[in-house]
C-alpha cells in the first residue's frame, strides 16, 4: 500500500518501539521505522557498497599543496579571474546549502541504512566547505576572500541562482508532502549532477592550461565525493519509483523533467555569463554542449531517455573533462603535486 500523497509526511521519531523490525517492511519514505541503525540487515543491497566507497573516500583539504596557485592567481587573465571567483562563490553556496538541508531530507527517510548514507554525505559536504575556505584563505587576501564569499550580495545573476535552489529546499520546509520531498530529491540530483559537474569543468580547464593545479586537485577530490552523492540520490529516486509508483505519474515525471531542463537552462546561461568566449580552452558553445550532455546523462540514468537530441554522448572536444575528473586517478600524482594516499578502493566511473 502506497503513502497518501495528500497528507504531510511524519517526521521520524527518535525511537519508535512499535516500529517494524522485519527488513521486508522497510520503506524509503512513509515506513514505520524503529530508527535504529543495523548494518547486518539491509533492504537495499547497494547501500553496503556505497557506504564502504564513501568511507574510503576520506581526505584532508589542507594536505593538498596550493603554493603554485598562490603564484598563479594574481596572473590569471581577467576573465579567468572573474570565472574563478564567481564559480567558486557558487560552489561555496551549494555545499553550504547541501550540508544544511540534508538533515531535513533525512528526517523523512524511513530506511535507516539510507539515513546512514545521508549523514556521511552531510559530513562530506562540510569537508568540501572546509576545502573552499582553505583555498580562499591560502590564495586570496582577506578582502578578496570575503568579496568572493559574498558575491551574491552584489551579483544579481548569482543571487537569482542561489534563490532558485534555496526556494526549492525551503518549499519542503513549508509543505512536507511526498511530492515536495521528491522535488527536493530531484533538485539535489540536479545540483550534484549538473551544477557541480559544470563548475568543476572550469577548474580542470585551468589545470590543463598549466594554471592553479592545487585548486584542480582539491576539486578532483570533491568530484569523487559528489559522484557518490549522485549515485545515492539516483538510487533513492529509483527505489521510490518501485515503492511509490503513484508518485511518478505522467504529470509528476513531466514536472521533474521540467526541473532538469530549467537547471540546464540556468547552467548554460551561467556559463555564458562567467566564462563566455574569453577563457582560453573553452567556448560558450563547448560549455553549452557539455551541460546538455550532462542533462541527458542524468535524465537517462533515471530511466526516462533523452531530453536533448544530439547530446547522447560526451562531446568529443570535451573528452578531457572525464580524464581530469577520473576518480580512479585521484590517488596518483596527476598534477605533479605530492602523492596522496586517501583513495583506498577503486572509485566510481561517472556513468550515472
Amino acid at each position: 500500500m502506497g503513502i497518501d500523497m495528500t497528507r504531510p509526511l511524519e517526521r521520524n521519531p527518535l525511537f519508535n518501539p512499535d516500529g517494524d523490525t522485519d527488513v521486508l517492511d522497510r520503506r524509503m519514505i512513509g515506513g514505520n521505522t524503529t530508527n535504529l541503525n543495523d548494518f547486518n540487515n539491509m533492504k537495499y543491497p547497494w547501500v553496503s557498497d556505497w557506504y564502504r566507497q564513501a568511507m574510503n573516500n576520506f581526505w584532508i583539504p589542507e594536505e593538498i599543496n596550493l603554493s603554485q596557485d598562490v603564484k598563479d592567481y594574481p596572473h590569471l587573465l581577467a576573465q579567468e579571474r572573474v570565472a574563478y571567483d564567481k564559480i567558486l562563490s557558487f560552489l561555496i553556496f551549494l555545499d553550504s546549502l547541501q550540508s544544511a538541508n540534508l538533515p531535513n531530507v533525512s528526517e523523512y527517510v524511513t530506511a535507516n541504512e539510507v539515513n546512514l548514507c545521508l549523514r556521511i554525505q552531510t559530513f562530506q559536504e562540510s569537508i568540501h566547505s572546509q576545502s573552499y575556505s582553505y583555498m580562499l584563505d591560502t590564495i586570496c587576501s582577506p578582502e578578496e576572500r570575503d568579496a568572493i564569499l559574498f558575491q551574491w550580495k552584489d551579483d544579481e545573476h548569482l543571487l537569482r541562482r542561489n534563490k532558485f535552489i534555496g526556494d526549492l529546499y525551503n518549499e519542503f520546509l513549508e509543505d512536507r508532502r511526498p511530492l515536495t520531498l521528491l522535488k527536493v530529491m530531484m533538485a539535489n540530483y540536479i545540483l550534484e549532477g549538473v551544477y557541480f559537474y559544470s563548475g568543476f569543468m572550469f577548474f580542470y580547464n585551468l589545470a590543463r592550461n598549466g594554471k592553479m593545479p592545487g585548486s584542480a586537485q582539491e576539486i578532483r577530490y570533491i568530484n569523487r565525493d559528489e559522484n557518490t552523492h549522485l549515485w545515492l540520490f539516483r538510487s533513492i529516486i529509483l527505489e521510490l519509483q518501485k515503492e511509490e509508483p503513484e508518485l511518478f505519474s505522467d504529470r509528476n515525471v513531466a514536472m521533474l523533467g521540467e526541473m532538469l531542463e530549467e537547471g540546464v537552462r540556468q547552467e548554460v546561461a551561467w556559463g555564458r555569463y562567467v566564462i563566455g568566449d574569453d577563457v582560453p580552452g573553452l567556448t560558450s558553445r563547448q560549455v553549452s554542449d557539455y551541460i546538455h550532455y550532462l542533462g541527458n546523462l542524468r535524465w537517462s540514468s533515471l530511466g526516462y531517455g533523452q531530453l536533448y537530441e544530439g547530446f547522447s554522448s560526451e562531446p568529443a572536444d570535451m573528452a578531457w573533462v572525464s580524464q581530469y575528473s577520473n576518480a580512479n586517478m585521484v590517488k596518483t600524482d596527476f598534477f605533479e603535486a605530492r602523492s596522496t594516499a586517501y583513495a583506498k578502493s577503486t572509485a566510481l566511473v561517472d556513468d550515472l
